[in-house]
């Protein structure tokens, strides 16, 4: 069935994203794979990966967290990263592939900070604080125990980081990216300048929340200043972290519409709006009967993606239909599914995710294996 013409589910119909034209409202959402190789060169079978979402019909794909820099912003071993030639072309195999099933693909650029738990490049972690992050490390990407508290950033390295996300951009422009996504969210660096308990700052880029979102705007500014005017630039954002599942913007609503609206300033094409370990029911309920993707798309004027549960036929036509979101990224959904538009198109059953498939690591060769022992 052609997913551009049917008129089955509205997440099957057509959609533009700046400029983007995307054959439905499905979009791949990140989901860090720690398969590439140590240099952080992706691999051919890294390419065959995000190649079997478009040629499963998703309209859009989004890649992993990719560190920008070789300093402080890699998060775990054989992570991708967009710091050298040698990366920029292992990136012209991925999204060679990707197009070559017509659709488009963006790069997300991530900075660690605190939560990094594997960077060959240096043995400390930077933050906006000296704030040691609640929980402990991911062991699915590699770590173990509580994370080493973080050195705070000097207003210079913080320019640094700013001009480090900008030069990646440019190189994921020449690895024939179609746009890239700055990693806003879960709980990274720039979410740790937003989140109230690990910024404890006193100068511009703390305190008020207007001041906290200060540095993912500035990000996002020079990025959007870097690259062509076609190239498509987001932010993606949550509430939500990967080492606290409760939090959520002390100032609820009020803090929303400033950090939209400050962002809407700066010149993106989008907002994704994620749920980090939770449906998008459980986050994005706000005060007054807003929805958080809701209110995005009010006070920004931008296109919204929504994520949190979107592999589910109901919850995704609700989301779209009542006007809460543009396009929905899937994590987990498209995982277990990677052709799950052209399954919705025909009708068919969709396949359960099994949480095995990232255990012990989320590796691609461990879901492999996961494949190849079902019955």
């Amino acid at each position: 069935m052609d997913l551009t013409t049917t008129s089955l589910h509205p997440a099957l119909e057509p959609a533009e994203l700046s400029g983007l034209a995307l054959a439905n409202r499905f979009a791949v959402a990140p989901m860090s794979r720690v398969s590439a190789a140590p240099d952080g060169v992706p691999t051919p079978e890294m390419a065959g990966y995000y190649a079997e979402f478009a040629e499963g019909g998703f309209g859009l794909v989004i890649t992993e967290g990719i560190y920008p820099d070789s300093s402080y912003s890699q998060g775990y071993l054989n992570q991708p990263g967009l710091s050298t030639s040698e990366q920029v072309d292992g990136w012209r195999e991925v999204t060679r592939r990707v197009h070559a099933a017509g659709r488009p693909i963006i790069a997300q650029l991530m900075h660690a900070g605190a939560l990094s738990q594997g960077n060959p490049h240096r043995s400390e972690r930077v933050g906006p604080s000296a704030v040691r992050p609640i929980g402990e490390m991911l062991t699915e990407y590699g770590g173990s125990g509580p994370w080493p508290t973080p050195r705070e950033l000097a207003v210079a390295e913080i320019e640094e980081i700013v001009a480090g996300f900008a030069a990646a951009a440019v190189r994921a422009h020449d690895a024939g990216f179609d746009g890239v996504e700055i990693h806003g969210a879960n709980g990274y660096l720039l979410d740790q300048f937003l989140t109230v308990y690990t910024n404890e700052r006193t100068d511009s880029y703390g305190g008020p929340v207007a001041n906290r979102i200060r540095l993912t705007a500035e990000v996002v500014a020079a990025v959007v200043a870097a690259t062509p005017s076609d190239f498509v630039v987001g932010v993606r954002l949550s509430q939500t972290k990967v080492n606290d599942l409760d939090y959520r913007w002390p100032g609820g609503a009020h803090d929303a519409e400033i950090i939209f609206a400050t962002l809407a300033d700066t010149g993106i094409g989008y907002l994704h709006v994620a749920s980090e370990g939770r449906n998008w029911l459980d986050t994005a309920r706000l005060q007054g009967g807003h929805t958080i993707t809701g209110l995005a798309r009010r006070v920004s004027g931008l296109p919204v993606i929504a994520n949190g549960g979107m592999h589910d036929p109901e919850q995704a036509d609700r989301v779209l239909t009542d006007g809460h979101a543009d396009l929905l990224s899937l994590g987990r959904g498209a995982l277990a599914n990677p052709d799950l538009p052209r399954r919705l198109a025909d009708e068919a059953e969709l396949t359960r995710f099994d949480r095995r498939m990232l255990e012990p690591a989320a590796t691609l060769a461990n879901a492999r294996q996961w494949q190849t022992d079902q019955p």
